[in-house]
């Protein structure tokens, strides 16, 4: 083989290792612009837990936390009555099924299943038998809706949305 063609070889491959290593770099950028949440960040001290979360570049608060010990990424929907899960998860994390019921979306009325969640995890905020919905959207967010979020104190401030846990019956 030709020093002229090995040449051509080793750029190609190099060229093609640049454009990988970029794509990686700019889906990083693009994840944390829309998850800034992913290492949510937690406070526990007299007798509260506390959880705070960024707003992200769209101004919604995505964060990544946890059902049933399994990851999931959240979005707070203070529209939301009930946590919503998509169906895809929800087979995933092997949610069982309950009564077929009708819900109200944006887009409409959609067919739903009650479903009950052992765990919700949000950093070191934990809520046991939360009642949920696993519905058709095809969104990878599960929307925490107010029975999650009423069972906490909660506040926005500016770009921040501040969790907080009352423990020993608060």
């Amino acid at each position: 083989m030709s020093t002229e063609r090995l040449g051509g070889r080793m750029l190609f491959i190099a060229c093609v290792l640049g454009i990988a290593l970029l794509t990686g770099f700019f889906q990083l950028l693009v994840e944390r612009d829309e998850n800034p949440n992913r290492q949510v960040r937690s406070r526990t001290g007299e007798g509260t837990t506390r959880v705070l979360l960024q707003r992200n570049r769209i101004g919604h608060y995505v964060a990544t936390g946890s059902i049933n010990g399994r990851q999931a990424r959240f979005l707070l929907d203070t529209g939301a009555t009930t946590v919503s899960v998509p169906e895809k998860l929800a087979r995933t994390l092997e949610l069982e099924y309950g009564p077929e019921l009708v819900v109200q979306t944006a887009a409409g009325p959609a067919r739903a299943y009650h479903t009950v969640l052992r765990e919700v995890r949000l950093g070191d905020i934990v809520l046991y038998d939360v009642a949920g919905t696993i519905n058709p959207y095809r969104g990878a967010e599960v929307l925490l809706g107010m029975n999650f979020l009423g069972r906490l104190e909660f506040k926005q401030q500016g770009d921040t949305f501040e969790l907080v846990q009352h423990h020993d019956g608060g």
